[in-house]
């Protein structure tokens, strides 16, 4: 895996859960600049799944192990889409809120990621 590309999906990842920890804050639902924010995060989601996928297809071994490797490496690709279809369905805070909660678990599997793939 790339370092260099974990730390950037981890770090707008917690960007995009703190602005909209903060909407959630101000009794705000998701809003279009929030939907922004989560493609931003999900395009660099999917540059991960694509790197991943081709480092496994040149030979190289997660660490601990193949299929739980692409596993994380799906549920990251998909946990800020599923949250954003999620908070469409309930326009008020908690929708915010729940995207919020989905970035953060993103940052979360970005780091067991890491160490699934041997850093």
């Amino acid at each position: 895996m790339l370092d260099a590309l974990t730390v950037a999906v981890a770090v707008t990842a917690l960007a995009l859960a703190a602005w909209c920890g903060f909407a959630a804050y101000r009794d705000q639902p998701t809003k279009d600049w929030h939907f922004i924010g989560m493609a931003v995060v999900s395009v660099l989601a999917l540059g991960q799944l694509v790197v991943g996928i081709a480092q496994l297809a040149r030979g190289e071994k997660a660490h601990e192990g193949t299929a739980i490797f692409l596993a994380y490496l799906i549920g990251s690709f998909a946990a800020v889409p599923a949250a954003g279809f999620l908070s469409l369905a309930e326009r008020t805070r908690w929708g915010s809120a729940t995207v919020a909660a989905g970035a953060v678990v993103l940052a979360v599997l970005e780091v067991r990621l890491y160490d699934i793939w041997g850093g």
